[in-house]
């Protein structure tokens, strides 16, 4: 009777241990040119990877630098091209870095800007995807470019950057229908504006215009959600600047991490930018930033 006594105690405290959520982080980066623009640079993007500590890197313009930064910091690696591609290839612009073990790669006809891999989490297999989507059509201001919304939206659709979602919509949506059993995080640099920016809140910031833009609407009619703008919902209060160059009016949020998935719920999330080549302070550590892209970080629940 005392044996099994023990073994309902020890089935009991591991059911409540399963059944606690499990925490991890993610990060998503666009590094600038492999961080190889300023002296040190690669270094300066490990050292900011090491202070902030995120458990997954989702990372944009990696040419050739991701695989010495994956194993200097200890992640597993896994280069977005087609497979057999050398590790430190340098005309390769997307990775991933785990802490956690792989799964499955998830490759597409466009590795450039949109590839992923399954990861396994506590026992949980998440697809997480990185992404790149083209700058143009660009403007530092569109609210100033005397348009109105129905020309923003046909300006937008005609640029480079439609043709590349057009080209991957079939994928994402593929893996968003199972979601349910299979969550899915999705990030990266998308170089453009949010609808969820340019709202009846924040329209006296744009020209008194609302603007619903099409690359990060048509992730949300698909049920993604924005893991920053769902816990920091006010755009006057919280930005979430993560593109802004130095003498200009061109501050912008850009860059994303996207989730889908019933077992998913995001519960911090920040948003860190400086200039090219000026410091950034992390954990008051003062490091010199190498890109010109700020970066997301978004913690999870499962």
């Amino acid at each position: 009777m005392r044996v099994f006594f023990l073994l309902l105690l020890v089935l009991f405290i591991t059911n409540c241990k399963e059944s606690e959520p499990f925490t991890f982080k993610v990060m998503t980066w666009n590094i600038l040119h492999g961080a190889n623009d300023i002296p040190n640079g690669k270094e300066n993007a490990i050292a900011i990877i090491k202070e902030i500590n995120p458990d997954v890197v989702l990372m944009v313009e990696t040419y050739g630098s991701g695989k010495e930064i994956a194993e200097v910091l200890g992640y597993n690696f896994h280069l977005i091209a087609l497979e057999g591609t050398s590790l430190d290839d340098k005309g390769t612009n997307l990775s991933i870095f785990s802490k956690f073990p792989f799964g499955d790669r998830i490759d597409t006809d466009y590795p450039f800007y949109l590839g992923g891999r399954e990861i396994i989490v506590n026992n949980q297999k998440i697809r997480f995807f990185s992404n790149w989507f083209h700058y143009l059509p660009w403007n530092d201001a569109p609210e100033k470019m005397g348009k109105t919304v129905e020309e923003l939206l046909a300006w937008e659709n005609n640029g480079k950057r439609n043709e590349m979602i057009q080209k991957v919509l079939p994928y994402i949506k593929r893996y968003a229908k199972e979601t349910d059993s299979i969550p899915m995080i999705f990030g990266g640099d998308m170089n453009t504006p949010s609808h969820l920016d340019w709202n009846e809140n924040t329209k006296a910031l744009h020209n008194n215009l609302v603007v619903p833009w099409r690359a990060t609407k048509v992730l949300e009619d698909m049920g993604f959600i924005d893991s920053f703008r769902v816990l920091k919902p006010d755009p006057m209060s919280n930005p979430g600047i993560t593109w802004d160059v130095e003498g200009k009016e061109d501050s912008h949020r850009i860059d994303y991490i996207f989730y889908k998935g019933s077992k998913l719920k995001a519960i911090k999330s920040e948003t860190y930018n400086a200039f090219f080549n000026k410091p950034i302070k992390i954990n008051d550590k003062e490091i010199i930033f190498p890109s010109d892209h700020g970066f997301v970080v978004t913690s999870f629940q499962l």
